[in-house]
């Protein structure tokens, strides 16, 4: 399996507001780097959004090392989506589960995608360069959201 190291981060302006997702794909020598955005979204939205958009660029399963700076997706993901799925998509206060449909598609990107991921948090603007850049490309994609910047192709 190819290694990938990936980077991801989500922005909001306003909470809700504009909000932009930017993600940094590292495989040996290569480098890409993408990022997106959505008018009326909130910071959780938008997390989730990068590492969905990250699983989603690999073409074939991977060793993937992912690093994030949200405690929302890292522990939803490794602690509480089991109980989430186990109850019918409520939380232990049995309340729908906040942002249900991102959460079922970055799911089935997880377990449908045939990838080995080694999660792993980073404290966000603490000088760590991948989470930087991602931060970067996240802001950049609250530009695309206002429409003062073009989406990468």
């Amino acid at each position: 399996m190819n290694e990938v190291v990936i980077y991801t981060d989500g922005a909001c302006k306003g909470n809700p507001g504009p909000g932009g997702w930017g993600v940094v794909l590292k495989s040996g020598a290569t480098e890409k780097e993408l990022y997106g955005g959505e008018l009326g979204t909130t910071n959780n939205r938008m997390e989730m959004m990068a590492v969905i958009q990250a699983l989603e660029a690999l073409k074939r399963p991977c060793s993937v090392t992912l690093w994030l700076d949200s405690q929302y997706v890292l522990k939803g993901i490794t602690e509480w989506l089991p109980g989430w799925k186990a109850k019918g998509w409520r939380t232990a206060a049995k309340a729908p589960v906040k942002n249900v449909e991102l959460w079922q598609r970055l799911d089935g990107l997880v377990q449908g995608g045939g990838h080995a991921i080694d999660w792993r948090w980073v404290r966000g603007h603490n000088g760590d360069a991948g989470n930087e850049r991602a931060d970067a490309l996240a802001n950049m994609g609250v530009e695309v959201a206002l429409g003062r910047r073009k989406a990468p192709l």
